[in-house]
């Protein structure tokens, strides 16, 4: 009677609960505190809420336990109207309830999590890219055998992650990033002159492949090279957590 009530336990659980079960960690998406991009214009810079609520969605949704964190923690802010996924993950899943209470780094542990993903929007590229101790955290996450994925400017985040051994963690690897030449055609960072570096020749600079809608057969490709997953543009942003998700659950 005892086995017969476990099998039937087994099969009524929600098999969301198994992935967490199993993953025995959570996963950490990184988040920006700036608003604005400093200039007199106050040009938007933010998160985008297309990269990231998506994800967000795609990660618990398989039953995995998300942290934020941001440089100064606390609330945060995105671009673009919630719709579809987006709307759907604030209103169910707590999405700004867990974005606007986000770690500080220093509140958080690296052998915690079993992956990080960092979205796009402009914000990262301020105050992310240049924080050392997050950057610190996912080099650590990294060669303990995580998974770092992003989607449009969110790789140039990580661009600056570097290993024990010296190397940036995208050297050599095949990195899917916003492309400079959509950044220089475009006036929304007044074709990239307001931001502190572009993704892709940030990539470059620290020995990645560089790959992006000119080297892509599909622009909206997801990436996979070793435990790094990337995407260009913000489409593909719930299909890089997806990919994520089947990585950790082969390893």
């Amino acid at each position: 009677m005892k086995n017969i009530f476990l099998i039937l336990l087994v099969l009524f659980l929600p098999t969301s609960l198994f992935a967490e079960n199993v993953s025995g960690k959570k996963i950490l998406i990184v988040v920006s505190n700036v608003d604005d991009m400093g200039d007199v214009e106050k040009h938007d810079a933010r998160n985008n809420l297309w990269e990231v609520a998506p994800p967000y969605h795609v990660f618990v949704s398989h039953g995995y336990e998300v942290d934020f964190v941001s440089p100064q923690g606390g609330e945060v802010g995105f671009s673009m109207d919630p719709i579809g996924i987006s709307s759907y993950t604030i209103k169910y899943e707590n999405f700004l309830g867990k974005a606007n209470a986000s770690l500080t780094p220093e509140q958080l542990k690296p052998e915690d999590y079993s992956a990080v993903f960092i979205g796009g929007g402009y914000g990262p590229l301020f105050d992310v890219a240049e924080n050392k101790t997050i950057l610190s955290m996912i080099a650590q996450i990294y060669e303990a055998g995580g998974l770092v994925g992003a989607c449009g400017h969110g790789a140039g985040s990580f661009a600056n992650v570097k290993l024990v051994n010296g190397n940036y963690m995208v050297k050599g690897l095949r990195i899917a990033g916003f492309p400079n030449s959509t950044e220089k055609a475009k006036s929304w960072a007044k074709q990239g002159t307001l931001l502190p570096f572009l993704v892709e020749e940030k990539l470059r600079e620290n020995g990645a492949i560089a790959l992006n809608k000119e080297t892509l057969k599909d622009k909206n490709e997801v990436v996979i090279d070793q435990r790094l997953v990337t995407s260009m543009f913000l489409p593909s942003a719930a299909l890089v957590a997806k990919e994520m998700i089947n990585l950790l659950e082969t390893q």
